[in-house]
């Protein structure tokens, strides 16, 4: 899942996506007002890591762009500032939770999971989808017969495409949600096609129905919907 760390503090924001990037995150830094505004024009994420106190602008409008432009992001405020007004403030305007500096990195994590699963799967730890079980604290996945060896992209994927179920992703989405800034590391579709081919096949071993469809011209949709029959004619 997509983060973006918006920090000045160069050294916090190296040592928060290091740290975040072991959880199998993937962070965006952001390190001045004006270039997290056009990267939350440009990209949705998961959740957003907001320092209020940045060069050439306040954290908080930030916020308030977001709330502007109809974005569902998490948002975890990162601040020095501990004043009440602050937290208040940072909350009327759509953040999800504060955490005051110096913070644990564990701690950062363990909110920025709980953000996402209040956003994305309604508070829950594990995404239950018929024979299908996907323990996201715990990062494990299984079928009608057990466990399923996943790779952490083949994991990702699966996550990214259960908390989208029965929407239609289009494969550039796909691309940058698996590569993040890294996109031109997958410039072909053969890197897509291959991970979902082995996805698909992994679940399929494991008891699972095949979810995975592919949308000609535009992506793939993992399809749990049951598609009503029409009565035939008599």
């Amino acid at each position: 899942m997509k983060l973006l760390v918006i920090e000045d503090e160069l050294e916090l924001s190296k040592s928060i996506c290091s740290y975040l990037k072991s959880d199998n995150f993937i962070c965006v830094p952001s390190y001045d007002f004006q270039d997290a505004m056009n990267k939350i024009h440009e990209t949705d994420y998961a959740c957003i890591l907001l320092d209020i106190s940045l060069p050439m602008g306040n954290g908080l409008n930030i916020l308030r762009e977001l709330k502007n432009l109809g974005k569902a992001d998490g948002v975890l405020i990162i601040s020095a500032k501990n004043s009440l007004q602050d937290k208040v403030s940072g909350l009327e305007l759509g953040a999800d939770d504060y955490l005051t500096k110096p913070f644990h990195l564990p701690e950062l994590s363990a909110r920025v999971g709980a953000i996402i699963r209040r956003k994305t799967f309604d508070g829950q730890n594990r995404i239950i989808i018929d024979e299908l079980i996907i323990d996201i604290q715990d990062k494990t996945v299984k079928g009608k017969s057990g466990n399923i060896d996943l790779t952490r992209k083949e994991y990702e994927l699966l996550v990214y495409f259960a908390g989208n179920k029965n929407k239609v992703l289009t494969k550039e989405a796909i691309v940058e949600h698996l590569w993040g800034e890294h996109i031109d590391m997958a410039n072909n579709n053969d890197f897509i096609y291959t991970h979902i081919k082995n996805l698909r096949k992994k679940l399929l071993t494991a008891g699972c129905k095949d979810y995975i469809k592919a949308v000609y011209g535009m992506g793939y949709k993992f399809e749990t919907e049951v598609k009503e029959k029409k009565p035939s004619k008599k």
